[in-house]
């Protein structure tokens, strides 16, 4: 970047004597360089910022005065994320679930799982999974000679279900190890120490779920007791997961742990601190929060789904819009060979989400998902 070269040269131009040699890759020139960092709006996700500032009822996002204006592209796409996730009604407006999420201070997908939680009553350990995934990487950068030990040490917390539910056992183990100690403050940072975690990430998700906790309780929303370890309560879980993070789909197409998202059919790998990582189980369908395109087109933080959970929970038209690909032939296949007595079922159950929540001004297709 142009400019921070610019910069370097003032700082180190200071000095009255000697000569500055201004080092680049053979491969490009400093007329090539660009003058100035691109801003983060025209780089970033836009979802929370749409939701945002339809909260704040701006209107007519295409005429606001960015200072750095996003792509009209990224507008739209966060538009239709929202819509996904039944955060707008008919008129392009905040539904009244999407006032609800606009409450919590998280990615719209995020809040999204969070309320879907209340149906599903694993309000609890959604709750710390938002604030594991909203506070910085817990796991350290272990020193060279040690990344063995600190592999043996978290293996300990790993879980067969996916990292979310990892998660949950390392903040469950850091409340304990809290708990047993007169001197908190020393014993968490030896305990987190002796396990190579970050004692300062911990706090802050300490921190971050004390006040989700708060909202919920501010906008008398359910809060369920924990249940984590019970089969029903791990797939309550995971159909919250799934409610919000169904665009984070990616499926493994050759065994080895490729994985191609369904969304935007970009292959990436399991991030090194997946649990899933050089593992013989390397399963087919996860569900992933994030994806890196700095750390080697990586997906971070990443639990097994079925296909069948991706096709009863994600909304229909969502499924419909996804570009053709295998993963997508396979997901048809799931849902060609749904039973009589499963579509039975869900007619009865669409049947009484429309009762429940009739209030929501939304389409027969969203109604499913406004609940979930």
């Amino acid at each position: 970047i142009k400019s921070q070269a610019e910069m370097h040269k003032q700082i180190l131009g200071m000095s009255p004597s000697g000569k500055l040699f201004c080092l680049y890759p053979e491969e490009f020139t400093y007329k090539e360089m660009k003058p100035h960092l691109p801003a983060k709006i025209q780089e970033s996700n836009l979802t929370s910022m749409v939701l945002f500032l339809k909260r704040m009822d701006i209107a007519g996002l295409g005429h606001c005065d960015f200072i750095s204006r996003p792509a009209p592209e990224s507008l739209m796409q966060a538009l239709e994320d929202l819509d996904y996730l039944a955060a707008l009604d008919n008129d392009g407006n905040l539904s009244e679930f999407g006032i609800i999420m606009s409450e919590f201070p998280l990615d719209p997908q995020l809040s999204k799982s969070i309320l879907a939680s209340c149906e599903f009553e694993c309000v609890d350990e959604m709750l710390t999974i938002a604030a594991m995934v909203t506070a910085p990487n817990c796991f350290s950068h272990a020193p060279l000679g040690t990344e063995e030990i600190a592999l043996t040490c978290w293996r300990k917390f790993s879980h067969p279900a996916g990292d979310h539910f990892t998660l949950i056992n390392v903040f469950n183990a850091f409340k304990e190890a809290s708990g047993n100690s007169t001197n908190q403050y020393y014993s968490n940072e030896k305990w987190c120490r002796d396990y190579f975690l970050s004692c300062s990430a911990l706090r802050m998700a300490e921190t971050i779920r004390a006040e989700l906790v708060e909202i919920m309780k501010r906008i008398e929303l359910p809060i369920s007791e924990p249940d984590f370890g019970s089969e029903e309560n791990i797939l309550s879980i995971k159909k919250s997961l799934v409610s919000g993070y169904f665009m984070h789909i990616a499926r493994d197409v050759d065994g080895s742990g490729n994985y191609l998202m369904l969304t935007h059919r970009q292959v990436a790998q399991l991030h090194p601190f997946s649990s899933y990582y050089n593992t013989r189980r390397i399963p087919e369908w996860v569900l992933f929060h994030e994806f890196s395109i700095s750390e080697d087109n990586s997906i971070r933080v990443v639990s097994e789904i079925s296909p069948d959970l991706f096709m009863e929970l994600a909304p229909q038209y969502y499924f419909t819009n996804l570009p053709p690909s295998e993963s997508k032939d396979i997901l048809q296949e799931v849902i060609d060979h749904l039973s009589p007595v499963s579509t039975m079922k869900e007619e009865q159950k669409t049947n009484y989400d429309k009762k429940e929540y009739g209030k929501y001004p939304q389409s027969p297709t969203e109604q499913r998902c406004i609940i979930q």
